[in-house]
């Protein structure tokens, strides 16, 4: 008796959707697939939401953390405790901006199944897409169209990878909007449809970041300093001196000053 693997009642789900959006929406299967990313998004937005707000709060407090790895830069184990402990005060979770991608990672798998019982036993029905791409079963690679598919996929991922990587230093940064362009030799053997699918949640990423960028709420700005704020003193040194306030001089009384007046006009 062979066990079913722990993702085929999400691929056995992911197959019925894909029929419902095809036998009873009536779109074809290329549409189907685009319709399926857009509810696997629109699922995953409380998850986006927390990302954002994880990411704003990682920018709002990057100059402190980065203070405290300078401070202990000699010892990466006191570095990690006093860094724990800045995120368990600040509620910050460095987890949280990964939420989505672990969430999705198995619907992309399952959705690689099948696609690719898709390419074994084509099922009935329209198979292109656009009339452009002749068969989203079909390998990437088998079609001219392809070829665009996948220069869309790069940019678009890179594009994603822009805004989704913010609080990444340059190097990380730099290295994740490379390796979609390191991965097209593996994704030029995938099915087309799977292609569809991953430029299809790239767009929405990029889209979704254009958006937040602009109606997101600010980073909590209460822990700003304000000019009233007094500045914090160093580890080790003395606080500067206050200058003392200079007393001003009694004025010279009246009859005093009418005298000296007097002798003026002489």
């Amino acid at each position: 008796m062979i066990l079913a693997s722990p993702i085929t009642p999400l691929e056995n789900l992911l197959r019925s959707l894909l029929d419902f959006f095809h036998n009873s929406v009536g779109l074809p299967w290329g549409w189907s697939i685009v319709a399926l990313t857009i509810l696997v998004r629109i699922c995953l937005v409380p998850l986006v939401v927390r990302q954002i707000h994880s990411m704003q709060n990682l920018q709002a407090h990057a100059p402190e953390m980065k203070e405290i790895q300078r401070k202990y830069k000699g010892d990466r184990t006191k570095m990690n405790e006093e860094l724990m402990k800045f995120y368990k005060e600040n509620n910050i979770n460095p987890a949280s901006s990964c939420l989505p991608l672990l969430a999705q990672f198995p619907i992309f798998i399952s959705l690689f199944y099948v696609l690719r019982k898709f390419a074994d036993n084509p099922p009935g029905g329209d198979l292109s897409w656009l009339g452009v791409v002749p068969s989203i079963a079909a390998p990437v690679l088998d079609h001219w169209a392809g070829y665009l598919l996948l220069f869309i996929y790069a940019a678009s991922q890179i594009a994603s990878t822009y805004f989704m990587s913010a609080t990444m230093d340059k190097t990380q940064r730099w290295i994740m909007m490379v390796l979609p362009i390191v991965f097209i030799p593996l994704i030029a053997h995938f099915p087309t449809g799977l292609v569809l699918y991953w430029m299809t949640t790239n767009l929405w990423t990029v889209g979704q970041g254009l958006v937040t960028r602009r109606l997101a709420p600010k980073p909590d700005e209460a822990a700003k300093k304000t000019s009233r704020t007094p500045p914090k003193a160093i580890d080790g040194a003395k606080p500067a001196p206050s200058r003392p306030v200079q007393q001003q001089q009694p004025s010279a009384p009246k009859v005093v000053r009418r005298k000296k007046q007097k002798r003026a006009r002489r």
